[in-house]
C-alpha cells in the first residue's frame, strides 16, 4: 500500500482542470494506454502570453492523476520560459512528495509540459531523438541520463522508479546499469567469473534460487509479476510466472531474454528455461 501525502489525496478525490481546451496553442502528449500510463495536457495562452488555461487528461494511477492535476495548477500565470524551467522535482514537492515508486509520475507531468510547449513553438522534442533503450515503455537514453543527472539517482531501480525503463521485461536493465556508470563517470566494470566448474545440483537449485531472488523478482514486481522456481532437471530451470507477467504478450520474451540470460550469466551458461504447464 503506498503512503500518499493529504494534498496527493485531494488531487487525486478533487482534481483541478481536468478537460481539454477548444483551439488550445499548445499540445502534449505522453505515455500510452498499453504501457498502463498516459497524459494528454493542453495549454492556451492569454492576451500577455502567458499561460491562462491549462487543462489534462489522464489514464494512470492515483499518482499521475495528482500529479497531473499539480502541474496544471503549477503553470498557470506562467510564461512559457518560465513553465520550461518546471521539473518533475517540482511537481512532487507541490503535492507534499510522492512515493519513491511512482515520481516517474512527476516526470510524465514534466515530458507533458515539454511536449506541450514544443508543439506550440513547433520544435521537436529533444529527449525522444534519443535511443531507444527500454522498448516497453519507450525510454530514450537521454531521458534516462537527465533523470539521473537532475534527481541524483544512483540505481537501476531509482531510475525504474523516475522512467519506469526498467520495469517490463527487464531486458534493457545492463544497458540501465551501463548509462548509470557512464553519468557517474565509473570505469567500466569486470566482474570476475566466479562460478564453480561443477555443482551439486542443490548448489545449483541454491545459486538459482539466489539469482531469481536478487535480479529477477524486484524487476518483474515493479510491473505487478512475480516467478516461481518449480523444478530443475539437470540444465532445464522449470519456473511458473505469476501475477501481470502470466497475461503479458511479452512473456516468453521476458524468459527467455532476462530470466534465461541472468541464469547462464550468473549460474550456468548452458542453463535452459521453460514455463510450466
Amino acid at each position: 500500500m503506498w503512503e500518499y501525502t493529504d494534498k496527493v489525496r485531494d488531487h487525486f478525490m478533487n482534481p483541478r482542470n481536468v478537460g481539454e481546451i477548444e483551439n488550445a496553442d499548445g499540445i502534449g502528449e505522453v505515455g500510452s494506454l498499453a504501457c498502463g500510463d498516459a497524459l494528454k495536457l493542453f495549454i492556451k495562452l492569454d492576451d500577455n502570453d502567458r499561460i491562462g488555461e491549462a487543462k489534462f487528461q489522464t489514464f494512470g494511477c492515483a499518482s499521475a492523476i495528482a500529479s497531473s492535476s499539480a502541474l496544471t495548477e503549477i503553470i498557470k500565470g506562467m510564461t512559457l520560459d518560465e513553465a520550461a524551467k518546471v521539473t518533475n522535482q517540482d511537481i512532487a514537492d507541490y503535492l507534499g512528495g510522492l512515493p519513491k515508486e511512482k515520481m516517474h509520475c512527476s516526470v510524465m507531468g514534466r515530458e507533458a509540459l515539454e511536449a506541450a510547449i514544443a508543439n506550440y513553438r513547433g520544435l521537436p522534442l529533444p529527449m525522444a531523438e534519443g535511443e531507444v533503450v527500454c522498448e516497453c515503455f519507450g525510454v530514450t537514453d537521454l531521458e534516462i541520463k537527465r533523470a539521473i543527472e537532475e534527481n541524483k539517482l544512483q540505481t537501476v531501480e531509482e531510475i525504474t522508479n523516475f522512467t519506469k525503463a526498467g520495469g517490463g521485461c527487464g531486458k534493457c536493465l545492463d544497458r540501465l546499469e551501463e548509462i548509470l556508470r557512464e553519468s557517474r563517470r565509473e570505469p567500466r566494470q569486470i566482474i570476475p567469473d566466479k562460478r564453480p566448474g561443477r555443482m551439486t545440483t542443490i548448489q545449483k537449485i541454491k545459486r538459482i534460487e539466489e539469482v531469481l531472488e536478487r535480479e529477477v523478482r524486484p524487476a518483474l514486481r515493479k510491473d505487478g509479476g512475480d516467478i516461481e522456481l518449480i523444478d530443475v532437471d539437470g540444465d532445464y530451470v522449470i519456473v511458473s510466472l505469476r501475477g501481470a507477467c502470466v497475461s503479458c504478450k511479452k512473456s516468453q520474451t521476458t524468459l527467455k531474454e532476462y530470466v534465461e540470460k541472468k541464469l547462464r550469466e550468473q549460474v550456468l551458461d548452458t542453463l535452459i528455461v521453460e514455463e510450466g504447464k
